[in-house]
């Protein structure tokens, strides 16, 4: 990519509009609170860099690239040529100085990840490549640069490797469920970092609707006049607000086992940090530099982190958040709460004018209104 479009203030010229760089950002600048005191803590432990290489003869990263080389696509000039400009585009924007290599892989299923210890590597597949458009492309590649800036692909080699041991230590019980506890905690991380190479993505393409067309499309396919993103937010609301208790506990045990948010969440997350101040500061041009990262305190790291999880919790329309909102504010009638909300609240209170005292409501029917048989 010449330098010919870029302006000296920051800005890249592409069709019909500007693009800002970020020169010398950090990686805490689009981080998630949960997201960067993980990798704040990580980055400050003595050795860790030699204890993880040494790893590296454990860990099927050779073996990923030669099967990556041997059997994909390599991006370049002459291959995927609009990929690898939107690759250096990305690195450009970001001020990543070493572009990794990237590979498409023959896969009907859209996906993308960035992975390796020493030097990450970027690895999209054809199933993605023909659902996206080139905006919401330009997304999910800066999606997996924010990866690579940020140190992401070393803890996702860590976890690819520990979920095949867990595998294979299946018939072992007191192993397989250390090393299930040790996946577990990593996917509550890398999920969190997926929502921080969301904003990563934002600020590589600098265009929300675009970014919110691409989640959509990984959601319901390559059928763009069929939906709406106003409405695809709208059940990320719904999923966050509705049901009842049963149906918080559903949505705990739904997402446990998975290494990404749900589309639908990720959606409302991204919209919310566009909205925020924090967005707006770093398009401002006011943020983080990576020559600051040595003196970030581990502390304040956590306590960002604890301040965040507190928010999310308070804010949350979720029924089981707001019974746990309500118990640390000193409501009472807990026990009353909870059984009605894994009651499904069907019935209505009983008025003080009613005779029976309300049993019809407290069995959860009416004999004017049964509920259907499910």
């Amino acid at each position: 990519m010449s330098d010919d479009g870029r302006e000296r203030t920051g800005h890249e010229r592409v069709p019909s509009r500007q693009r800002r760089r970020f020169p010398g950002i950090s990686s805490r600048a689009y981080e998630h609170p949960a997201d960067r005191s993980a990798l704040v803590a990580l980055r400050r432990l003595s050795g860790f860099d030699t204890v993880f290489k040494a790893l590296s003869g454990l860990l099927p990263e050779r073996s990923l690239r030669l099967l990556f080389l041997s059997d994909s696509v390599r991006v370049s000039e002459r291959q995927f040529s609009h990929l690898h400009t939107m690759l250096l585009d990305a690195c450009y924007i970001l001020d990543l100085e070493k572009v990794p290599p990237m590979y498409v892989t023959q896969d009907p299923q859209p996906n993308a990840m960035c992975i390796g210890l020493d030097e990450p590597i970027i690895v999209v597949t054809t199933g993605l490549v023909e659902l996206l458009d080139e905006e919401e492309m330009r997304a999910v590649v800066g999606h997996e640069v924010g990866h690579a800036l940020s140190g992401h692909s070393v803890y996702r080699t860590v976890l690819l490797f520990l979920t095949t041991l867990a595998l294979k230590v299946a018939w072992i019980p007191l192993g397989n469920l250390a090393v299930m506890a040790i996946v577990t905690a990593l996917r509550e991380w890398f999920r969190k970092s997926e929502l921080s190479a969301d904003r990563a993505g934002l600020l590589v393409g600098q265009d929300l609707r675009a970014s919110m067309r691409g989640l959509m499309k990984m959601a319901g396919g390559n059928h763009l006049h069929e939906m709406n993103v106003d409405a695809f937010l709208e059940q990320a609301e719904e999923y966050e607000a509705g049901g009842d208790l049963r149906d918080s506990v559903l949505k705990i045990l739904n997402v446990l086992p998975r290494s990404h948010p749900f589309a639908t969440v990720r959606a409302a997350e991204l919209k919310k940090w566009a909205e925020s101040r924090d967005h707006q500061r770093i398009m401002d041009g006011h943020y983080p530099r990576r020559s600051e990262d040595k003196d970030t305190s581990v502390g304040d790291s956590f306590r960002e982190s604890a301040a965040s999880y507190a928010g999310e919790v308070k804010d949350s329309k979720d029924p089981l958040m707001k019974l746990v909102t309500d118990l640390a504010g000193g409501a009472g009638d807990l026990g009353g709460r909870v059984r009605r909300g894994f009651d499904g609240f069907r019935g209505a209170p009983p008025s003080k004018d009613d005779p029976r005292g309300g049993q019809d409501q407290r069995d959860g029917e009416s004999p004017r209104d049964t509920p259907p048989a499910s």
